[in-house]
């Protein structure tokens, strides 16, 4: 199985690297359009600020060419972010792919830390992403941005508020939590991306 992951201004791509590697796929960093295009599965991983990230999408031209991708594709943490329509990070317009705007925590009590950094729990899990798994499972986070519940949510996980842990929409998969860094429940939701039919 041919796996792109998107090179892009976003750190983080050398745990998911090795992630994959673990299941037996050598993937293929890659900011080359018809690369991205032709691959069985993309992963737009990253941590970083949205600002700069989108920057460089459209540098290279790979906004326009992310929206036209119809294999599976998962965003990961600021790649979660940037496919929605707008982050209060930066005042940054992202992909658009999910309708929704990417809003910042805002601590309502002193034990309230942001950023939301550690394991928490998935609830109200739901679709092919998480076969296998069971509510309450813990993933790992580290993130001060988040999107609300949405009509594309498919996992929540309440800190300060609940929002939206995962989302899907047609072929494009998002978590905000990191997979590769989550055990062996972030494997089996690795696993099952690579599983995915469209």
């Amino acid at each position: 199985m041919n796996v792109a992951i998107v090179k892009y201004n976003a750190g983080n791509v050398c745990s998911v690297i090795n992630a994959l590697k673990r299941l037996g796929i050598t993937p293929e960093v890659t900011d080359d359009r018809e690369r991205l295009t032709k691959a069985d599965r993309v992963i737009f991983p990253g941590q970083g600020e949205a600002g700069n990230a989108m920057a460089y999408l459209r540098e290279k031209g790979l906004d326009a060419t992310i929206r036209r991708l119809r294999q599976p594709v998962l965003g990961i943490c600021i790649g979660q972010q940037l496919l929605c329509r707008h982050s209060e990070e930066g005042d940054t317009d992202g992909l658009g792919i999910f309708d929704t705007d990417v809003m910042k925590f805002c601590p309502t009590r002193h034990e309230d830390k942001v950023p939301h950094m550690g394991w928490n729990t998935l609830s109200d899990i739901k679709g092919p992403l998480f076969k296998g798994l069971k509510e309450k499972d813990f993933v790992y986070f580290v993130h001060s941005y988040y999107v609300p519940v949405t009509d594309f949510t498919i996992a929540t996980t309440d800190y300060i508020l609940p929002f939206s842990a995962a989302m899907q929409k047609g072929n494009f998969y998002a978590t905000q939590f990191h997979p590769e860094k989550s055990g062996g429940i972030g494997e089996r939701i690795l696993r099952n991306f690579l599983d995915l039919t469209v």
